[in-house]
């Protein structure tokens, strides 16, 4: 790591503004970074040396003239879920062969109008599927991090995971992910970074590959709490091609930084406290309420009495809205196509050699709930149990309750091709207990680095906040960040 690519976004920001350094260079420094890393970690797909040293040279001559964006000159990762016009964009799947769009998403053509520089894709699960980042086209994701003593290749976590791991390599400065069950808190726990899927509607969705479109939410994985408030603050927008975007002005996040506690009101579900919890996870909850208590928040035990159904029922709406979206990919009109006898046969040959055995097995189950017999019986009731979820947080706001203080992960990250969770899909599910609860109420939740396990790895804490006040979630999570440091690997890549 140089100098150059271990600044924070904040740092690079003031710093280019002084002109201590130019766009072109700190470009330059993490394309080397990226050549000199990508074989080992494989966060990136694609890197776009060209595009990214011309962005870089229009960003130095913005801000020669003096009216540089908010992210002038800041090299990003972009998660190849997101449509990048001209660009590969494959959602890390072999369906989409060859696919470049003739748009970009919204999220993406926010950051590039704030100076933003697209350094390249990063890797992911195939359309957003898992929770290792082991079910690429192109191979899984390398986690930076590695247990003392150990030199196994453990997983970063997924969806997201080329994003977590290209920001705790400092292969970018920051990197656009996306959250539908966990996809940016669980990696950034696994990662020591910090993440946050911001409320449901802030971001537009348009252009960002479909998985579930009721639960898809656009966040950012940056090094540190100031980073992630500055890149959402780029990021979040109305958007006239979203109807599901939510036109409220956009926070200055940057500002809630350092903000008092005094008279907030932090919630701890007991129902969060699972059977077989690892008691490294219970320490480190417990030391996050007694951080809050010195900064001088309240902590106070509620009930969120439906949580235990919300694994269950997230894994039928989510496969549900899937087999929908992913209906398009045919091998017609883009991406691979596999030649048969008539145009049926030609569908059923293309999708089979297109989709991996994750995504199968996602479209079968959701086309399955969906069928006529059981539609009433799984997805409907489904549905229910997610309104359900939504009201209990509901009560507890209502209550007086400011955000909630949870863990992220039930674990430290794990080894990849690890047997027992290869062959046994609901255990890797497990992996999502405490972050899909976020996604089925639509709410804004965080992950903040809050420590080592006994192997050296780092663990992370969720806070959950209430619709559309993510700066609350900003300044607890900044005051977690200030009382338990910041956690960077040891390189050996």
């Amino acid at each position: 790591m140089t100098e150059l690519t271990s600044l924070t976004i904040a740092e690079a920001r003031d710093r280019l503004k002084a002109k201590e350094f130019s766009a072109v260079e700190l470009t330059d420094a993490y394309l080397n970074a990226i050549d000199a890393a990508n074989d080992k970690l494989n966060t990136y797909v694609l890197t776009t040396h060209d595009k990214a040293r011309e962005m870089a040279k229009a960003s130095d001559e913005r801000l020669a003239a003096g009216n540089g964006g908010a992210l002038e000159g800041i090299p990003l990762g972009v998660k190849d879920l997101f449509a990048t016009r001209d660009i590969h964009t494959q959602a890390c799947s072999h369906v989409l062969d060859g696919f470049k769009p003739r748009y970009e998403s919204t999220v993406t053509q926010n950051l590039w109008d704030a100076g933003a520089v697209l350094l390249g894709k990063l890797n992911m699960d195939e359309f957003a599927m898992g929770s290792s980042n082991e079910s690429s086209y192109y191979g899984p994701v390398v986690n930076p991090w590695r247990a003392q003593g150990s030199d196994k290749n453990l997983v970063p976590g997924g969806s997201s995971g080329g994003s977590a791991a290209a920001v705790a390599a400092h292969l970018c400065a920051g990197a656009t992910a996306t959250d539908t069950g966990g996809s940016i808190r669980q990696p950034a726990a696994f990662t020591g970074t910090v993440g946050i899927k911001p409320t449901y509607g802030r971001c537009s969705r348009w252009g960002i590959v479909a998985y579930a479109s009721s639960l898809d939410q656009a966040g950012p994985i940056a090094r540190d709490v100031r980073d992630a408030a500055i890149l959402l603050k780029s990021m979040a927008s109305v958007d006239a091609k979203d109807t599901t975007s939510v036109d409220l002005p956009v926070p200055d996040y940057e500002k809630a930084i350092g903000q008092s506690l005094k008279g907030l009101k932090i919630g701890i579900p007991k129902e969060y406290r699972v059977d077989g919890m690892p008691e490294e996870i219970e320490k480190l909850w417990a030391q996050g309420v007694a951080w809050l208590k010195d900064a001088g928040a309240e902590v106070v035990d509620i009930s969120l009495p439906h949580t235990k159904y919300a694994l269950p029922a997230y894994y039928i709406v989510a496969p549900a809205e899937a087999s929908s979206n992913l209906a398009r990919y045919d091998g017609v009109r883009y991406g691979l196509r596999v030649d048969g006898k008539d145009i049926a046969d030609m569908y059923e040959k293309s999708r089979a050699a297109g989709f991996g055995s994750e995504v199968k097995r996602r479209i079968m189950v959701g086309t399955y709930v969906l069928s006529a017999g059981y539609y009433d019986a799984y997805y409907l009731k489904a549905q229910k149990v997610r309104t359900l979820i939504k009201r209990d947080f509901e009560n507890v706001f209502h209550e007086g309750v400011d955000a909630v203080l949870a863990p992220i992960t039930p674990s430290s990250a794990f080894e990849i091709g690890d047997k027992e969770l290869a062959s046994d899909p609901v255990k890797m599910y497990l992996q999502d207990v405490f972050t899909i609860t976020v996604n089925m109420a639509g709410l804004p939740g965080l992950s903040v680095p809050a420590g080592l396990d006994g192997k050296g790895l780092p663990l992370g804490l969720q806070l959950i906040g209430k619709p559309f006040e993510e700066e609350t979630l900003f300044k607890t999570a900044h005051a977690i960040e200030q009382a338990a440091g910041k956690f960077t690997p040891a390189k050996w890549w």
